[in-house]
């Protein structure tokens, strides 16, 4: 038997068996993005390869440049740090406002350092030192104090006067405060800010940015005991022309090997530039003033009128004064720049005279709701006089918070006694002349001719309002008696801007003054007679308002006509 063959030979099996796997032929176009790709991939970044270079680095690397600008240790008891400026080494080149500048991204136009000119001497003997400023982060800081929702923070070992951005509401207080002006407001955040010395570099060991970034090291921090800038301030050594360093002690430490002439003031001492008029603060104090002086007045009116009379006005006087003094703190909410967090005004009541004021005002506001709506729906408003009496007395201490929130920032322009004299009268006239219109006005509802009793209250009203206005008007025209000073101090400047700058304002002010609150009256005081209804409700109107306009740019000037001293600054 033969054996059995198989069907496939082995020369069959080699000519079917698949062909050996071979390698993938390349592609035959490149693709240059993703070979590039590939390759930074195994490549490292700048800052990869800077931290590799210096991974066993314990100090900064500038270090060796600028440690003789640092302290070599941290403040001890009785100790802070501060500024010190060698007037000598400073060019006024400006390398620290730009060095400032670009660490903290300020906005154009938004400075957390300046520098400034110091000149004087003779012809023969000219000196001129150029002056670098920022914060002097005070012992007694101003605008800490004053600050009503405490955004401010003095560091207990360092010093640093921070300024907690979170939680400011942009108020700017603190920039009237600080008689240095170093806070900067910044519209578009709705805050202010300033420098901290760069504390988070000075943790660090680093200088700050502006003490680094001057060439001539002019620029050094400082632990400086906490008594000897105290008695220092006592003998007011500082600056020349600048604010007195006693209001808030400042740290910073200015030092020349010359001796300043007599003369040696800022280069720009006598110039004179009008302040921000702050318009929504100029409403608020004009209005809240206004309804106190109403309240008040409305608690007078048994002097001059009978329990019929009281009944049909009272209520009326009562709802007018409300409805101005809850305008006012609508106007006040939106000088604000975060109004939403108005309600942490509170916070700063033990130290801030802001905090009080709001506070003081509210409680006016509420009392003065109760008082209103009680009078509509009691039908004896006698024993409602303990009220009415108590709002009137809250109303007055809220004045006395406004009076006290300007005294405390230490210009003399905005001094106690001339602010005070300003407010009080401003609140005389505004209420009496606000009870008067609104006197005639409800006997023109009532469609009666003018009572006896109330011809006597309109004489009266009219003459006491023209002797408040004279009063007022003369009080204030004595700053003009300042043009004379042979010193160029604040009184002065703020003269000068009166009569000079604003005398189209002030011009204004004393016309429409003396139209609203001595012409108008005295004519109304004249010709007032039972059938004289309409006129003296005209007459009343247009002196109220001829009073309101003028009240307000008074209060206009108020702000602008500020010329305070201030740290140095350039050639005008």
């Amino acid at each position: 038997m033969m054996p059995r063959v198989s069907a496939m030979s082995p020369h069959t099996e080699a000519v079917c068996a698949p062909p050996p796997r071979s390698q993938p032929e390349p592609l035959a176009r490149p693709l240059p993005m993703l070979d590039a790709y590939l390759a930074a991939q195994q490549d490292l970044s700048a800052v990869e390869r800077f931290a590799q270079l210096h991974a066993h680095e314990t100090a900064p690397l500038q270090e060796p440049y600028y440690r003789s600008l640092m302290p070599m240790s941290p403040p001890a008891a009785g100790q802070q740090y501060s500024f010190e400026v060698d007037l000598d080494r400073c060019s006024g080149c400006k390398a620290c406002v730009t060095a400032c500048h670009s660490l903290n991204g300020l906005e154009a136009g938004e400075t957390w350092r300046s520098v400034g000119l110091l000149h004087g001497g003779s012809p023969t003997a000219p000196m001129q030192k150029t002056v670098t400023t920022t914060c002097h982060h005070c012992l007694e800081p101003a605008c800490m104090h004053g600050c009503p929702v405490g955004a401010y923070e003095k560091d207990p070992l360092t010093g640093i006067v921070h300024h907690l951005d979170d939680q400011c509401i942009g108020c700017q207080y603190c920039v009237f405060t600080c008689p240095y002006e170093v806070p900067q407001y910044s519209a578009k955040l709705g805050i202010v800010r300033k420098c901290d010395m760069c504390a988070g570099r000075l943790a660090e060991g680093e200088a700050p940015a502006c003490a680094q970034a001057c060439p001539n090291e002019a620029i050094a921090i400082r632990a400086i005991d906490k008594a000897a800038a105290i008695e220092d301030a006592q003998g007011n050594a500082f600056l020349p022309g600048v604010p007195s360093p006693g209001i808030t002690v400042p740290t910073t430490r200015y030092k020349t090997a010359d001796v300043f002439p007599r003369n040696m003031l800022p280069a720009d001492f006598y110039a004179v530039r009008p302040g921000h008029q702050h318009l929504p603060l100029v409403i608020m104090l004009v209005l809240t003033q206004l309804s106190v002086g109403a309240f008040c007045f409305n608690q007078l009116l048994p002097l001059w009128l009978g329990e019929a009379s009281l009944a049909v006005l009272r209520p009326f006087h009562g709802v007018l004064a409300l409805g101005l003094g809850l305008l006012a703190m609508l106007a006040s909410i939106v000088h604000l720049g975060r109004p939403q967090y108005a309600w942490r005004a509170f916070i700063g009541l033990r130290t801030s005279w802001l905090s009080r004021e709001i506070i003081a005002f509210a409680a006016f506001a509420l009392l003065a709701t109760l008082y209103a709506v009680a009078l509509y729906s009691s039908q004896d408003a006698t024993g409602l006089e303990p009220l009415g009496y108590g709002t009137a007395g809250v109303g007055m201490a809220a004045v006395f918070c406004s009076v006290m929130l300007y005294h405390v920032t230490h210009r003399r322009w905005w001094s106690g006694g001339r602010t005070g004299f300003k407010f009080v009268l401003t609140g005389a006239v505004l209420g009496l002349a606000a009870i008067l219109a609104g006197t005639f006005g409800v006997a023109v509802l009532g469609g009666e001719p003018l009572s006896a009793e109330l011809i006597a209250f309109g004489r009266s009203g009219a003459q006491g309002l023209a002797l408040l206005t004279l009063l007022k008007l003369a009080g204030e025209a004595s700053i003009l008696f300042h043009l004379r000073d042979h010193q160029q101090g604040d009184l002065k400047r703020t003269a000068l801007l009166l009569w000079g700058e604003l005398r189209t304002l002030t011009l204004w002010r004393f016309s429409l003054g003396g139209l609203g609150g001595v012409l108008l009256p005295l004519v109304l005081l004249a010709n007032l007679a039972p059938a004289s209804l309409g006129a003296a409700l005209g007459g009343s109107l247009v002196s109220l308002l001829a009073l309101l306009a003028a009240e307000t740019i008074e209060r206009m000037t108020f702000f602008s006509a500020l010329s305070a001293p201030r740290m140095p600054g350039g050639l005008q």
